[in-house]
């Protein structure tokens, strides 16, 4: 038990400094973009939005090789040779003197980028049935606490240029390379380990193996969307607020650490109180609802403040988020944890493959010039509709296969 909770907490700790790493570039993205090309807002976005598609392009083809790699070689060493690859890519980034070499450490960090793939994998190894929900719940207190670290520790040094923050995000990696070296155990013993197969290690053919859990088809079509859907926030929220309320990297820092700590709030302390007493499936549902509420209010807004407010709703949806990875993961056998997270990774790089440019190429033909409507939330209208989809779709598949009804008016509800 006490070798778990200490796995547990090295793994939230490497998370944490990864999406620090992450979050510290975020406010200076769309000022280097602009430098570098000599463009308009919109045009930006979408620069980035083709970005994060070269970056979920990589990952989608190499994802379900990174997972059946941990399920034959173990986590450790997979999880080691991401973080260096994320070092790396950082630092191309901070010297890349064109749009182009951008490009080139995306699909660098695309390649490499299994950390959460194989951390999930990992939590899942050293996990019960009873704290199944609770452990994927770290990943995303640790999506939070870097979040509120990382954006602001970025907008602070994106003051001394737009490079300092890749600098500072390269260190952050290659000192997570070197603590898990050092200090990460392997969560996988030679026993649960199983022979590396080729026709499953692809993106097509790992997305295919999904079909061997019929019972979960409607909740990985409610995921998918889900996935879609959050690209709406994901890769316009810097845009929008820069179009819409002329927010500095400053100012936009600042926001998206509220989000962090709103997030880890809601996943890392709230699910944890909440989940036992709704259940996975209340949580899934009411989770999804509160994300559509959320992203609504974004598109409606009409001063900088009320983004801050409409954070609430939209983060307390980060209770389905814990819950849907725990029904989902508590059907499949130990043995394949690997390849499922690879699979899972994969179908949400394939949304990701989708979603950036669908929803920034929506943002920039919505603020462009001689358009007859100027609707800079339009990406968040979608993204709102996506998700009520979602709700839905997860509500028939609890009902059909879940091993209780779904209630949502009554005090209990039957576990997954």
């Amino acid at each position: 038990m006490s070798q778990r909770k200490a796995a547990i907490g090295f793994i939230f700790v490497t998370l944490l400094i990864d999406v620090i790493g992450w979050g510290i570039i975020i406010p200076v993205m769309p000022g280097l973009i602009t430098h570098l090309e000599h463009v308009d807002t919109g045009t930006a976005a979408s620069l980035n939005g083709w970005m994060l598609f070269a970056f979920s392009m990589t990952q989608f083809v190499f994802a379900p090789l990174i997972g059946n790699l941990s399920d034959k070689y173990g986590r450790r060493p997979i999880l080691l040779v991401s973080l260096f690859g994320f070092g790396l890519d950082y630092v191309l980034m901070s010297w890349a003197p064109s749009i182009e070499w951008l490009f080139a450490g995306r699909i660098i960090a695309g390649i490499t980028g299994a950390s959460f793939t194989t951390a999930s994998a990992y939590i899942a190894d050293i996990s019960t049935d009873e704290n199944r929900a609770q452990n994927f719940g770290m990943i995303g207190a640790a999506f939070g606490l870097g979040f509120i670290l990382g954006p602001v520790i970025g907008g602070l040094l994106g003051s001394f240029g737009p490079r300092v923050p890749f600098i500072a995000a390269a260190g952050l990696c290659f000192l997570n390379w070197l603590w898990g070296y050092f200090i990460l155990p392997e969560s996988l013993d030679k026993e649960h380990r199983r022979s590396m197969d080729w026709k499953r290690a692809n993106p097509v053919g790992s997305l295919l193996h999904l079909r061997k859990y019929p019972d979960l088809g409607y909740l990985l079509v409610a995921m998918t969307l889900v996935y879609l859907a959050s690209h709406a926030v994901q890769s316009n929220w810097a845009f929008y607020t820069i179009e819409r309320f002329s927010w500095s990297e400053g100012m936009i820092g600042v926001s998206l650490g509220i989000v962090g700590l709103l997030v880890g709030s809601v996943q890392g302390g709230l699910t944890r109180v909440i989940n036992p007493r709704l259940g996975n499936a209340r949580s899934i549902l009411i989770g999804m609802i509160l994300y559509a509420v959320g992203m609504l209010l974004f598109g409606l807004a009409t001063a900088g403040w009320m983004m801050l407010i409409f954070l609430i709703p939209y983060c307390l949806g980060g209770i389905a988020s814990p819950a849907l990875q725990a029904t989902i993961t508590s059907k499949v056998n130990v043995r394949e944890q690997g390849e499922l997270q690879g699979a899972l990774t994969s179908l949400m790089s394939a949304t990701s493959v989708v979603g950036p440019p669908l929803m920034t190429n929506l943002f920039a033909w919505a603020i462009r010039p001689g358009n007859p409507i100027y609707l800079p939330g339009a990406p968040f209208f979608l993204g709102s509709f996506l998700m009520m989809i979602s709700a839905v779709i997860a509500y028939i598949s609890l009902r059909k296969h879940g091993s209780g009804k779904v209630v949502l008016m009554k005090e209990k509800i039957q576990p997954e």
